[in-house]
C-alpha cells in the first residue's frame, strides 16, 4: 500500500517522488491538532486549516497546489483558445496521483479518502483553471464503473483511467431533456445478445477527448414509469456509428472540452451494459448527490479564491487619494462576503464529513449545491464590481471566475430542481 501511495515522478517539496493522498484506512481526523477554521485563518485559501483535514492532507495539498501552479496555470490561456486541455496533462495528473483517488486500490484506483479527492477539487478552483475535467472523470464517471461494473469492466477501465490514459465522460443531457432525466429519447434495443444504440447527447463535459462514455438510454418503453426503463452503457471512442460533434463554444469554461455526441445504430456487445438492465435511473439517483457535492465544494472554493483576489486588489488600487480598501463601503462589502463564504464553508465541510461516512442524503446535498452555487454567483458579481472597469478585462482572473460561475447553478441540476428536491423531503409523509 505505502509504495503505491508514494509512487510518482514529479518533484514535490524538494523530493523526487510525488506525495500520494493518505489511504482511507490510515486517516485520522481526531488527532487533537491545533487547526484554525477558515474564518480565523489569515487567508481563506491557507494550507493547514479546517478540522476535517490532517497534516498528511496538508502535505498532499501542497503537492496538488504545486501541480496546478506548474502544470496548469501557465498553459490555461492556450487551452482556452484550443477549447480543450492537452492529453499530456491527463497523463501527468495520473502520474501525480490526482485521478481515481477515492477509488479502491483493489479496483485499480489510488485508495485514498474522500478528503484527499476534495483537495483536488478545491485546489483546481483555487487555481482558477476550469479546463481539466478531472473531478467529473474521477468522482462522477469512475464511481459508476467501480460500483456497478463487472469485474471485467473494472479491470479494463479503472487502471487506465487512474493513469490518465483513458478519459471518461457521462452522457445524460439531451436537447430536450436536461434536469428531467425521465424525458430522454436516446434508446437501445436488443438484437440477439447485442444492443443497438441510437440517439444524441449535448453539453457533455470531456466529450470531445473522451475514450469511454457512460450513456444513459431507454431500454424499455413499456414500463409504467420511464424511470424503470433506463439503462447505462459503456460506449468507447472509435465504435462504428459513434461520432463526436464540434466542441461547443460556451460563455465560460472555455478550456473545458464540451461536445455533442451522436449514436447511429451503434452495435454494443452485452458486456457494454453497465450494471443491470433497466436499473440505470436507480444508479443515477445513488450517484448524483456526489456530483452535487463536487459542484458545491468547487463553488465555495472558487468564492474563497475570488475573495482573496479582490482583497489583494482593493488593498493596492488607489482612488480619491487612498486605497480602495480604506473606503467604509468596501470594507463592509468585504465583511459581508467573508461572512457568507465562511458560513457556507462550515456547511460544506459538514457535508464532506457526512459523505465520508456515507451518511449524506440527497436533500442535504441539494441544499449545498443550491445555496453555495448561488453564493458563488453573488460573490463573482460583487468582486467584479469591486474591481471596477478592470474586473471586466479578461486578463484579470476575476473576469474568468465570473463567467465560469454562471453555469454552476445550471448543471448537475438547476437551482429550481434543487429546491424541488429539498421541498419533497420537507412535505413528504413519514
Amino acid at each position: 500500500m505505502a509504495s503505491r501511495l508514494l509512487r510518482g515522478s514529479l518533484s514535490v517539496l524538494g523530493t523526487q517522488r510525488a506525495w500520494r493522498p493518505p489511504p482511507a484506512s490510515r486517516c485520522s481526523h481526531s488527532r487533537g491538532e491545533e487547526r484554525l477554521e477558515t474564518s480565523s485563518a489569515k487567508k481563506l485559501t491557507d494550507i493547514g486549516t479546517r478540522r476535517i483535514f490532517s497534516s498528511d492532507h496538508d502535505i498532499f495539498r501542497k503537492s496538488v497546489r504545486k501541480f496546478f501552479q506548474e502544470e496548469v496555470i501557465p498553459y490555461h490561456s492556450e487551452w482556452e483558445k484550443a477549447g480543450e486541455v492537452s492529453r499530456e496533462l491527463w497523463e501527468k495528473a495520473g502520474k501525480q496521483g490526482l485521478l481515481g483517488i477515492n477509488i479502491a486500490e483493489s479496483h485499480g484506483g489510488i485508495g485514498g479518502d474522500l478528503y484527499s479527492t476534495a483537495i483536488v477539487w478545491e485546489e483546481q478552483a483555487y487555481s482558477n483553471c476550469s479546463g481539466p475535467g478531472f473531478s467529473l472523470h474521477s468522482d462522477v464517471v469512475m464511481p459508476y464503473i467501480a460500483n456497478y461494473g463487472s469485474e471485467e469492466q473494472i479491470k479494463r477501465f479503472i487502471p487506465q483511467m487512474t493513469a490518465g490514459k483513458c478519459i471518461g465522460a457521462i452522457a445524460m443531457t439531451e436537447s430536450g431533456a436536461g434536469s428531467d432525466l425521465q424525458g430522454i429519447k436516446t434508446n437501445a434495443r436488443k438484437d440477439g445478445s447485442d444492443w443497438i444504440l441510437n440517439g444524441s447527447k449535448v453539453f457533455i463535459t470531456n466529450g470531445y477527448l473522451s475514450d469511454v462514455v457512460i450513456v444513459v438510454a431507454v431500454t424499455n418503453r413499456e414500463v409504467r414509469s420511464p424511470a424503470h426503463g433506463i439503462s447505462l452503457f459503456l460506449v468507447e471512442n472509435g465504435m462504428k456509428g459513434f461520432t463526436k460533434g464540434q466542441k461547443l463554444h460556451k460563455m465560460g469554461l472555455k478550456a473545458q472540452d464540451t461536445a455533442e455526441l451522436f449514436f447511429e445504430d451503434v452495435r454494443l456487445p452485452a458486456s457494454a451494459l453497465l450494471g443491470k438492465e433497466n436499473k440505470g435511473f436507480y444508479y443515477l439517483m445513488q450517484e448524483l448527490p456526489q456530483e452535487r457535492l463536487i459542484i458545491a465544494d468547487w463553488a465555495v472554493s472558487s468564492s474563497e479564491f475570488m475573495f482573496e483576489e479582490t482583497r489583494n486588489y482593493v488593498k493596492q488600487r488607489k482612488a480619491f487619494g487612498k486605497t480602495v480598501a480604506n473606503l467604509q463601503t468596501v470594507q463592509h462589502k468585504l465583511a459581508e462576503l467573508k461572512t457568507h463564504i465562511c458560513v457556507s464553508r462550515a456547511f460544506m465541510d459538514s457535508c464532506l464529513q457526512l459523505h465520508a461516512k456515507r451518511s449524506l442524503d440527497s436533500a442535504t446535498a441539494s441544499m449545498a449545491k443550491y445555496w453555495i452555487s448561488e453564493l458563488q454567483n453573488k460573490v463573482a458579481y460583487d468582486c467584479v464590481q469591486l474591481h471596477g472597469g478592470w474586473g471586466y478585462m479578461w486578463e484579470y482572473p476575476i473576469a474568468r471566475a465570473y463567467v465560469d460561475a454562471r453555469v454552476q447553478t445550471i448543471y448537475g441540476g438547476t437551482s429550481e430542481i434543487m429546491k424541488e428536491l429539498i421541498a419533497r423531503d420537507i412535505v413528504r409523509d413519514e
